[in-house]
């Protein structure tokens, strides 16, 4: 079988570090050309000014291109990027040069062809062509205008177009690898990734290795548009790239903690090509080659990296000294797994859903059809106030956010667009991972096309055949998204225990053998359906979804099982108090038995040990169909105790206790009111509690251990452990002053006192995803 390039370059990057040219714009500058250089003689009479445009010098003044690509090569550079940063469209169309996007690429690949191929006959080693595929001067992440958060100055299918046709001509130029670097936004990086296959599954060209390279603007490890390393490499990753790694904006020293980042979460070689240090008062860059190459052969030393060169700054000199560093250093060595048996996901940060991870909350009130305060907002169009109802939800522990738009009344596609580009501009709820929820593919596909983190997609099925849940199930992939799966069929909805298990057993060799789905991406909805509605054959219900649930996990390693709660209860709406125990009945043992996450109101959802005795074995007779007269039971139950009340009505009574009791009940209830008091009786009490900090050791952390078991039990969720955490650190935070004028007054404690009271109640891990 003959070798593809993908094969040719892995053999070498197996074998030993290879090394990447310099800056193209460093090398262009040295040759001071002139307006009139840049137009040539073809464009000597263009209206705009050229100077600056260094990609139009590979068809304007190819010689000088040429020698440029040949200093590198001869400096001991085994890859040579093509002169095509900005040869988009997109990107010429500020020099009214767009029209000749594909012949700028064909040109510049011919140039790089023609010197990779004399040095390699000459040296008789192997020279590479990457094409170079930038960022793009525009982002679908941010908006150009302050005042318009949700605006966008191009669409991701416009990008996709313009990556298209540079990928063509940068292809029939005969380029060996296809790089998309410097990506600031990752959603135009994963316009780019959708543009390279489409066209490889068109057979434009034969598949050549992709390497991706994001860049990190400064030391909070973040890209522009606001994700984390992980982050980035969690949504590139469905593009299975032969290289991925960092490039611009950082010299080594400052990109070499990143650098681990990356390395630690991706199975692809790590390339790292950073700018000649950090540009000085005048912009210019300093770094010697031999510091330079100093730092790359630490990252070498430490196995960090598999292909180094150098970006901004940086010229043959640099890559000469960066080639004789690393050429006796063993190469990294990429794992073969990472976060085996996760399912990852990303906003602007990662999300890892593990074997071992609690039940995750997906915030289920930004959906017209389930929030008639959210509907009321988005058909007004009030998206910036629609945008505080996902902001609650993420605060009270929604690690995902679900988006409905299904209305008639709406405009799916666009409403999806315009609420996601609101949600990318706020970043305490673009933090976490989106969940496109429609019945409309062309809404779900919107809502892709302008997230930059991995989404779930919610939801595909058998309903319509095969060939139409395959063709879905394709683009989702392409998208890089995980995806859900409603146990539906041609037959219909599933309602017994072996139909459910057959349709998504169905799905799931469909989605791993046909389509190539990671089986970690594939979620199965089983159909929580409603029970208490007096139709006898809804009563095993709920007890058909828990038994399908435990037989799915058993024998469909990797996937996870979600559910809609609220269906559960629907028979009793309008009874808060009743579907709120309803539901944490049902996840207390739909958990036990492998419901790894669904989607509800976070924050309503009751502790089990709370629900009063009565109404709990009510809940249980009916989700087991143990009573046949549960239902009436039940509704007998809410008029007794009033059938619209939200919570079961709280006493005072606790108040009574001792203040350690007082202090362990607040904490464990997550109630706020009475808690700084509290903490002052126990600080006043002095021969029990010496110093502030024998009472967040002593009641306050037993408080907290009972949240933690709790938690670990199942009979806690998220949203009750985050009021807690709040609790606990609004004692904390009134026994800090004391701490530290203890710490004035003594000098004995060591350290930050607020450091260790702060690492007292991280220990519990309450803000942490586990």
């Amino acid at each position: 079988m003959k070798k593809t390039l993908q094969d040719e370059i892995e053999a070498i990057l197996r074998k030993r570090i290879m090394v990447l040219d310099g800056g193209m714009g460093t090398m262009i500058q040295r040759y001071k050309l002139s307006e009139e250089n840049f137009q040539g003689q073809e464009f000597k009479d263009h209206s705009r000014p050229l100077k600056g445009n260094n990609d139009i010098l590979s068809i304007t003044q190819p010689d000088v291109i040429y020698q440029i690509h040949k200093e590198y090569l001869l400096a001991g550079a085994d890859i040579i990027e093509t002169n095509t940063f900005s040869s988009t469209s997109i990107a010429q169309a500020d020099y009214g040069l767009e029209h000749l996007a594909y012949r700028m690429n064909k040109c510049s690949a011919d140039v790089a062809r023609k010197a990779a191929e004399e040095i390699t006959l000459q040296t008789g080693v192997k020279r590479f062509v990457a094409g170079s595929l930038g960022p793009t001067n525009k982002t679908l992440s941010v908006s150009p205008s302050v005042e318009r958060p949700d605006y966008r100055n191009i669409t991701f299918d416009e990008l996709v177009e313009a990556y298209q046709e540079q990928a063509k001509g940068l292809l029939d130029g005969g380029v060996d690898i296809l790089l998309i670097e410097t990506i600031f936004d990752t959603a135009n990086a994963k316009a780019a990734l959708f543009a390279l296959q489409k066209l490889f599954e068109e057979n434009y060209a034969s598949p050549r290795p992709i390497f991706i390279s994001g860049t990190i603007v400064d030391k909070s490890g973040r890209t522009l548009s606001g994700q984390t390393g992980e982050a980035f490499v969690t949504s590139v990753s469905h593009s299975d790239p032969l290289c991925i790694g960092l490039n611009c904006a950082l010299g080594a020293a400052e990109m070499r903690p990143f650098i681990e980042t990356i390395g630690k979460c991706t199975t692809a070689y790590v390339l790292c090509y950073p700018n000649a240090g950090l540009p000085n008062t005048f912009g210019d860059y300093d770094e010697t080659p031999a510091m330079m190459a100093m730092h790359l052969k630490d990252f070498a030393v430490d196995g960090l990296v598999n292909v180094v060169g150098g970006c901004c700054g940086s010229t043959p000199d640099h890559i000469r000294e960066i080639a004789e560093a690393v050429k006796n250093c063993k190469p990294r060595v990429p794992p073969d797994s990472v976060f085996e048996g996760h399912m990852l996901l990303s906003g602007l940060e990662p999300f890892r859903i593990g074997p071992y991870t609690n039940f995750v909350n997906i915030g289920e009130r930004c959906n017209v059809a389930g929030s008639k305060k959210f509907a009321k907002l988005i058909m007004a169009g009030n998206y910036e106030e629609a945008l505080s109802v996902a902001k609650v939800q993420v605060e009270m522990g929604a690690q995902v956010l679900d988006i409905n738009m299904d209305d008639g009344m709406l405009d799916g596609p666009s409403a999806m667009t315009k609420f996601c580009n609101f949600i990318a501009s706020e970043p305490d709820i673009a933090k976490v991972p989106l969940c496109i929820d429609s019945s409309n593919f062309a809404v779900i596909e919107a809502g892709l096309k302008c997230c930059q983190g991995k989404c779930i997609v919610n939801s595909i099925s058998l309903k319509e055949g095969e060939e139409d849940f395959l063709e879905k199930a394709r683009k989702i992939k392409k998208f890089g998204a995980a995806v859900v799966v409603m146990a539906f069929d041609e037959e219909g909805q599933a309602t017994e225990t072996d139909v459910k298990v057959s349709v998504c057993t169905r799905a799931y060799h469909l989605l791993v053998e046909k389509v190539g789905f990671n089986p970690n991406d594939i979620i199965f909805d089983p159909n929580i359906l409603t029970i208490g509605t007096g139709m006898e054959e809804h009563n095993l219900y709920a007890i058909n979804f828990i038994h399908a649930t435990r037989v799915i996990k058993e024998t469909l390693p990797g996937v996870r099982i979600s559910g809609g709660l609220s269906n559960l209860s629907f028979a009793f709406r309008g009874m808060d108090a009743i579907r709120e125990a309803m539901h944490g009945v049902f996840l207390y043992h739909a958990i036990k038995f492998g419901m790894d996450m669904g989607i509800v109101n976070a924050g309503s959802l009751p502790v089990y040990d709370d629900i009063h005795k009565d109404l709990l074995q009510l809940c249980e007779d009916l989700i087991w169909n143990r009573d046949a007269e549960a239902t009436e039971k039940l509704l007998r139950y809410a008029q007794t105790h009033g059938k619209g009340g939200k919570k079961v009505i709280q006493t005072d009574e606790w108040r009574n206790g001792s203040i350690e009791e007082r202090l362990e009940y607040a904490l464990v209830k997550g109630i706020e009111k009475h808690i700084v008091e509290d903490t002052e009786e126990a600080r006043l009490n002095r021969e029990k509690y010496p110093r502030p900090l024998n009472i967040i050791e002593g009641p306050l952390m037993n408080g907290m251990k009972v949240v933690g078991d709790l938690f670990g039990a199942g009979k806690m969720f998220l949203p009750q452990v985050i009021k807690s955490a709040r609790v606990m650190k609004k004692a904390v935070g009134h026994l800090i002053p004391f701490m530290e004028k203890e710490r004035e007054e003594a000098r004995v404690l060591n350290g930050s006192v607020e450091e260790e009271a702060s690492h007292l109640v991280q220990a519990w891990g309450l803000f942490q995803q586990t």
